[in-house]
């Protein structure tokens, strides 16, 4: 259980609406459906039953309800207490930033960094997520986001989980519908440094299946590995959300008997968590993403 499957199932219940709880989330529908289940799953309960009407709490979810209300209030009102104990903090603060901002929702945590601790000076640096773990493992950066979980000598903090699909090129439905990874490896892929996301996922699952797929070209920005597929060039990891918008907007394939599931973490060194500026980020992202 985490503070983020308590939110969904908050949110859940207040909306009544799958879409419109994610929306509220600013997460996909299958990422919400996976937070209650592992939820449901760690607690031996059912919470939702599903009607016409919508979700709707079953008896054990109206009970357990006013419990996670409590929780995340607490959470609310600790975050207050601790901005307050840190509002001298001050100095410099290198994170590490990675996809885009909307995703991290890196202007609404620089707002509340700002707003919070005005003393402190706050350095960003855009880069891949392993670049990003160097970097906090060798102190080039303080903390950054990542994507996964890292080794223990990190401190992690889990914001949100979310899926990857692969998209291939207008016109391939054949090819990738109903294809699984065995299969996809024989087709062309846009392929990711060792430093990406995407290689470590992908490299992964398809150790399983004893194969790696042809690579016709490398690319380190996923806005060039969408332009690429967009050309007719090959597949692709790309979110879920972004997959669904071009295959509407641009007519790309999904290929759907596939996907990868990862998270979004913020991480510092274990040895560094309690030092004031890092502790101060943890807890004003923490904050952010309970909302």
């Amino acid at each position: 259980m985490d503070f983020t499957q308590i939110r969904a199932f908050v949110t859940l219940a207040k909306e009544g609406n799958m879409t419109r709880a994610a929306q509220h989330l600013h997460l996909t529908q299958p990422a919400v459906s996976l937070q209650l289940k592992s939820l449901q799953k760690s607690l031996g309960v059912t919470l939702f039953i599903r009607s016409p009407g919508g979700m709707g709490l079953t008896s054990d979810g109206e009970k357990l309800l006013p419990f996670a209300e409590r929780v995340l209030a607490g959470i609310t009102e600790f975050h207050q207490g601790v901005r307050a104990l840190q509002s001298s903090i001050s100095g410099p603060l290198a994170i590490g930033t990675i996809l885009d901002p909307e995703f991290t929702r890196l202007g609404a945590f620089l707002k509340k960094l700002v707003e919070s601790y005005p003393q402190l000076s706050t350095q960003l640096r855009q880069g891949m997520s392993g670049n990003v773990l160097q970097q906090v493992r060798n102190g080039a950066l303080d903390a950054g986001y990542y994507l996964g979980i890292p080794t223990k000598e990190f401190h992690s903090q889990v914001l949100t989980s979310f899926t990857y699909n692969v998209v291939a090129p207008q016109g391939w439905k054949a090819r990738v519908s109903g294809k699984n990874w065995d299969a996809l490896a024989t087709l062309p892929w846009i392929w990711a440094p060792p430093e990406s996301a995407h290689h470590r996922l992908l490299v992964k699952k398809f150790a399983e299946y004893k194969k790696l797929p042809k690579q016709v070209a490398l690319v380190d920005q996923e806005s060039s590995m969408l332009d690429l597929v967009k050309s007719g060039v090959g597949l692709s990891l790309v979110r879920e959300s972004i997959a669904l918008h071009e295959a509407h907007v641009h007519g790309l394939v999904i290929a759907d008997a596939v996907s990868l599931s990862t998270e979004l973490s913020f991480i510092t060194l274990q040895n560094r968590k309690t030092e004031p500026a890092i502790a101060a980020a943890f807890d004003l992202l923490a904050g952010l993403w309970t909302q």
